[in-house]
C-alpha cells in the first residue's frame, strides 16, 4: 500500500514504480558501438544492471521475451516545441509511441513546461521525461536578461529555450552583449544556454560569447572546416535538425492532435503549406523565389561538424510538431544521407545525451543508466525502417508502451 501511495502521489520519478524486468532474446544495440546479437537485459529499480550475451539470471523478474526484436536506447528529442494544453495527452502518447523518452521542451512558457512535466510525473497521462525550458529574448538590456535567468532557475528550470540570433548579415552587437549576459548569468546558477544559429556567422558568434549549445545546424551557407573546428575545439554540440530544408512527401497520420497531411505527391514544409516557399526564412534567389537549398546546406554542414569533431559535436532534434512517427521517419532519411547506422545510434544516443549533461543517465543501454529501453522489430544495422517500428518502450525501468 505504501509503495502505490508513494507512486500515485509524487511527482518525481521514483524507483518505486518501476519494475524489475528481463529483456530476452533480444538483439542489443547498445548505442557506443557496441553491438550483441542476442542477449539479456537484467533491469532492477529503474536501472539497468546488465546488458550481455546470453540467457542471463531472470529468476524474480518479469520476463519480457524480445523474440530476436533490436533493443536501442529510448529517443532523446533534446528540442521541440511542447507544452500544456488540451492535447497534452494525446501528443505525449504519441511520442511514447515513436519510441521517445526524453524530450527537452525547445521554448514557451516555462510554467506550462512544468505543469506538462508534472502531469506526466504524477501518473496523470502518460508521456516520456519532460525537461522544462523558459523563453528568454535579446531585445532588453543585460541585466533585464540577467533577471530573467535568475527567476527561471528560482522555478527550478535549467534551460533555456531556444535564443535567436540574427542570421543574415549576423548577430547585432546589441545582440551579443546580452547573450553575453545571458552565458555569465547562467553559469552562475546553473542553466544551460540554448541558441539558434542558422547562419554559420551566426554559430561562431554565439561560440565565441561563450555559448556551447546550439539548436540548429547552420541552413544559410556551407559551414567552413575552419568554424567547424571552432566547434570542435570548444566542446560545443550542435543539434542537427537535418530535415529542416527537407520537403515531407506523401505522409499522413491518423495520429490525434497533431497534423495530417493528405497524400497527393505534394512537396510540403513541415507547416504543411507548399515547399520551398513555405520554409520559415526561407533563401531566396536575386528575384525572390525560394530555393530549397536549407536541404543542402543542412546535410553537409551536418557531416562538417561530424568529422571535424571526431563525431562528438552532433546531437539530434526534431523540432516538428506533425505526426511524430512521420517527423521520426522525415529526420532518418535525411540522417541516412550522409551517415551509417551506428554514427546515426551515435548522434541519437550518447551525442543529445551529453547537449543534455546526462550522458551519465541516458543515451546508450549500459549498466547504471535509466532503463529507458525500445524494442523495435527488425534490425536497424541494416538501415532506418525498423527504427520506426517500436513494440515496446520502457521510461526507467516501466513499461509505458506495449503494442505486441
Amino acid at each position: 500500500m505504501l509503495k502505490l501511495v508513494g507512486c500515485l502521489s509524487l511527482a518525481v520519478v521514483s524507483s518505486l514504480c518501476a519494475q524489475d524486468v528481463a529483456i530476452t532474446n533480444a538483439r542489443i544495440i547498445v548505442g557506443n558501438g557496441t553491438v550483441v546479437e542476442s542477449g539479456t537485459i537484467i533491469v532492477r529499480a529503474g536501472k539497468i544492471v546488465s546488458a550481455n550475451a546470453g540467457a542471463g539470471n531472470t529468476q524474480g523478474l518479469k520476463v519480457i521475451d524480445a523474440k530476436g526484436m533490436s533493443a536501442l536506447p529510448g529517443y532523446i528529442d533534446a528540442h521541440k516545441h511542447i507544452n500544456t494544453g488540451p492535447t497534452e495527452k494525446a501528443q505525449m502518447q504519441s511520442l511514447l509511441e515513436a519510441g521517445y523518452t526524453t524530450v527537452l521542451s525547445g521554448g514557451g512558457p516555462g510554467d506550462g513546461n512544468i505543469t506538462l512535466r508534472d502531469h506526466i510525473e504524477s501518473g496523470m497521462i502518460n508521456g516520456p521525461r519532460v525537461i522544462p525550458s523558459e523563453r528568454v529574448n535579446l531585445r532588453g538590456t543585460p541585466d533585464e536578461a540577467r533577471a530573467a535567468i535568475r527567476a527561471m532557475a528560482a522555478k527550478g528550470i535549467k534551460h533555456t529555450g531556444e535564443i535567436a540570433l540574427t542570421p543574415e548579415p549576423g548577430p547585432t552587437p546589441q545582440e551579443i552583449e546580452v547573450l553575453k549576459a545571458v552565458v555569465d548569468e547562467a553559469a552562475k546558477v546553473g542553466v544551460q544556454v540554448n541558441v539558434h544559429a542558422v547562419s554559420s556567422t551566426a554559430m561562431v558568434a554565439a561560440i565565441d560569447a561563450g555559448v556551447r549549445r546550439l539548436v540548429h545546424l547552420p541552413n544559410k551557407d556551407w559551414t567552413s572546416h575552419e568554424a567547424a573546428a571552432k566547434v570542435a575545439a570548444t566542446n560545443s554540440i550542435v543539434l542537427g535538425t537535418i530535415g529542416f530544408g527537407a520537403p515531407i512527401i506523401d505522409k499522413d497520420s491518423s495520429a490525434p492532435a497533431q497534423v495530417v497531411f493528405p497524400k497527393d505527391d505534394s512537396p510540403r514544409f513541415r507547416d504543411g503549406k507548399a515547399w520551398p516557399e513555405a520554409i520559415a526564412g526561407a533563401n531566396r534567389d536575386a528575384n525572390g523565389k525560394a530555393m530549397g537549398t536549407e536541404a543542402g546546406y543542412a546535410m553537409v554542414n551536418g557531416r562538417t561538424v561530424w568529422d571535424a569533431s571526431g563525431g562528438k559535436a552532433l546531437g539530434y532534434c526534431t523540432d516538428q510538431n506533425y505526426a511524430d512517427i512521420v517527423v521520426l521517419e522525415h529526420e532518418l532519411k535525411s540522417y541516412s544521407v550522409m551517415f551509417s547506422m551506428q554514427n546515426i545510434f551515435r548522434i541519437m544516443g550518447p551525442n543529445t545525451a551529453e547537449y543534455l549533461h546526462m550522458s551519465d543517465q541516458i543515451g546508450t543501454l549500459e549498466a547504471g543508466k535509466l532503463a529507458d529501453v525500445i524494442l523495435v522489430d527488425g534490425n536497424p544495422l541494416e538501415g532506418i525502417q525498423p527504427m520506426l517500428k517500436t513494440k515496446i518502450v520502457l521510461k526507467g525501468g516501466k513499461v509505458v508502451v506495449d503494442k505486441r
